[in-house]
């Protein structure tokens, strides 16, 4: 996990709740949250230094990660009771994306709270339906 006092960090609930279980699953929503996390970065100093590099990779990114949590729920619970949080992770990655496009730093950090809240959310109660410890 990135040290956040040397650099940004912005899915640390996320990777947190995926943890370092061996549940391929969770391996599966902690690696798309490690490369998202590391686009998040490099798209936070495009935006503060006025460019528009990375934009396109964390984009990709954080729609790789939603799919993992996808499939981590599973696609009947995700589209059936767990349709709440799909909404919840839409919204918030929408969100992240019109922030980018926008170059709204504030917003971009905003929304990433909210998307980070969203994703451990799914994860942590998909670890309590399966019976697995949250680390």
């Amino acid at each position: 996990m990135p040290n956040p006092a040397r650099e940004p960090t912005f899915l640390p609930l996320t990777m947190a709740a995926a943890g370092e279980s061996g549940d391929e699953g969770a391996r599966a929503v902690r690696d798309r949250a490690e490369s998202a996390d590391r686009a998040a970065a490099d798209c936070w100093l495009s935006l503060v230094a006025g460019c528009t590099s990375g934009r396109q990779a964390l984009i990709t990114s954080l729609h790789d990660l939603s799919e993992a949590t996808c499939g981590y729920a599973g696609l009947r619970w995700w589209l059936g009771h767990g349709s709440l949080h799909r909404r919840r992770v839409s919204d918030a990655e929408h969100r992240i994306d019109d922030a980018v496009r926008e170059g709204d730093g504030a917003e971009f950090a905003e929304a990433f709270i909210g998307y980070d809240q969203a994703v451990a959310t799914v994860v942590v109660h998909v670890q309590n339906r399966l019976g697995k410890s949250v680390t």
